[in-house]
């Protein structure tokens, strides 16, 4: 197939077939908790967790389908164990990176000897690396949709002391916040919130909707709410034109998803090392007339 020049019939044609429909329907869902997720991920400087946490779901696939169970329970009972362990071992920031590695390390080990154990052909497992947005059913829109629900209702809830902890821990915890409990409740939204993003780009590209939109919204404001808006609008943006886009091309969902929140975190990059140079410029000059002027 190939684009009309009509793009409001293409998307009508779309619409036809079921699995587009649960596949933007899943889509929009876990672009939204993405984008919100990611922005507390990338202003507590979370990054490697929710890196982290993506393995530790795969290990948890694999031992799933080592079982006979749905690798999707597999995937959420690993990463809110591994999400409890690291808010645990890790309370500082400063200690967090080295404790969420050995966790890491240690369920990448189980994930290793699973899939050695199991004697089949571990397909449903191995999806789960990459994505299968086109492949969702009713049950997994509804599931996602159930999560997304109680991921929201919970940021809700804590959104300012999360917040206030993740601006500044040290002032938080002088001010006598729960910081443990928050820890702790922050890594389990976000072994949700990765178990669930998963369908769309799997373990292995959760950045692209975990932290790349939240880190492009942070660097065009500084104000949260604002920021969150933006990085759940360019997470929707991507979702959506990288579906569209897969039903034309032969290529994974996945790729076209990362390819563009990363071409539009250069861009954003480079147009405000752009304004910057031209601001130190300016100033530069500035001074030099300054300077020349006589009384």
């Amino acid at each position: 197939m190939s684009f009309s020049i009509n793009l409001i019939s293409d998307l009508q044609e779309m619409w036809q077939y079921a699995f587009m429909q649960h596949a933007f329907e899943a889509g929009t869902i876990v672009a939204i908790v993405a984008g919100i997720v990611g922005y507390f991920v990338v202003l507590r400087r979370s990054s490697f967790a929710a890196h982290a946490l993506s393995h530790v779901g795969f290990a948890g696939a694999a031992g799933a389908v080592l079982f006979g169970v749905d690798p999707v329970l597999g995937l959420l009972l690993f990463t809110s164990a591994g999400g409890i362990t690291m808010a645990v071992l890790g309370r500082r920031a400063t200690q967090r990176d080295v404790q969420i590695g050995m966790v890491l390390a240690f369920m990448l080990g189980l994930g290793v000897l699973f899939i050695s154990l199991y004697t089949g052909y571990a397909t449903e497992a191995y999806s789960i690396l990459f994505g299968e947005i086109l492949g969702i059913s009713v049950n997994d829109v509804l599931v996602t949709f159930a999560a997304s629900l109680v991921i929201v209702s919970v940021i809700v809830v804590v959104y300012r002391p999360l917040l206030f902890a993740s601006l500044d821990e040290d002032v938080a915890e002088a001010k006598g916040l729960p910081m443990l409990w928050l820890g702790i409740i922050f890594m389990l939204l976000l072994a949700v919130a990765t178990s669930i993003a998963v369908q769309v780009v799997g373990v292995l590209l959760i950045f692209s909707l975990m932290v790349t939109p939240a880190a492009i919204a942070q660097r065009l404001t500084k104000r949260s709410r604002r920021g969150i808006v933006i990085s759940v609008s360019i997470a929707l943006a991507a979702t959506w034109l990288g579906i569209f886009i897969s039903y034309y091309e032969p290529y994974p969902v996945s790729f076209f998803i990362t390819s563009m929140v990363f071409a539009l975190y250069l861009i954003v990059v480079i147009l405000q090392r752009v304004k910057m140079n031209s601001k130190v410029t300016n100033g530069l000059i500035g001074k030099k007339e300054v300077k020349g002027t006589s009384p």
